[in-house]
């Protein structure tokens, strides 16, 4: 007995995607509303990468940026850091203000150069891989016109006296929730360096 079997109209017969995954409709998926949700996806992947991949800044504001630079730099040895692409343009000051860039508001270099150097205000430096630290000015002086540094995370200030610990520096802690403690440098000033509490 010979079975005779047609290959060729098989091999000439079009192969389409539906053919591969026929329970898949292909018609509402590239529908409308299909391709604003492939969108919305697409949107939400990448925003996800963005934010990922973006550092972390912690924020310390210090009575005394020339001292809290001799701190860092200095006695901690922390590299400096690059400044997030949005800390260039004043992100947190124009939220909710004008729908308009500053630098295309500027009539003469004198205004787009201030608003440029408003993102190097403070000092920048990398604590870990992808965590950086923003040191700015407001901190008052603490008790006896000593030195204060100031932040609102518990975590940013482990990781600075776990630093403090590691190179040395002498250091008292005063308490741990919130966190502060002192540390003395080596020109014999005390720097208090505060959790903020909520």
């Amino acid at each position: 007995m010979v079975i005779e079997i047609s290959v060729v109209s098989f091999l000439l017969s079009p192969l389409t995607l539906g053919s591969f995954l026929p329970s898949l409709p292909l018609d509402s998926l590239f529908s409308t509303q299909g391709i604003m949700v492939m969108l919305l996806a697409a949107y939400a992947g990448a925003m996800w990468m963005f934010l990922t991949s973006a550092p972390k800044v912690h924020t310390v504001m210090v009575s005394d940026l020339e001292i809290a630079r001799q701190l860092y730099e200095g006695l901690l040895d922390l590299p400096a850091a690059e400044v997030p692409l949005h800390y260039y343009y004043n992100y947190e000051q124009t939220i909710g203000a004008t729908g308009i860039d500053p630098l295309y508001m500027s009539t003469g270099p004198s205004l787009s150069s201030k608003v440029m150097n408003n993102a190097n205000d403070g000092l920048w430096y990398q604590l870990k891989k992808n965590t950086q630290l923003h040191v700015i000015t407001g901190a008052s002086l603490g008790s006896k016109n000593q030195q204060r540094h100031v932040c609102f995370d518990h975590d940013c200030l482990e990781m600075i006296l776990m630093r403090v610990e590691m190179r040395g520096l002498k250091l008292k802690i005063r308490n741990h929730k919130p966190l502060n403690f002192l540390v003395k440098d080596y020109e014999g000033r005390v720097i208090e360096v505060a959790e903020v509490a909520n």
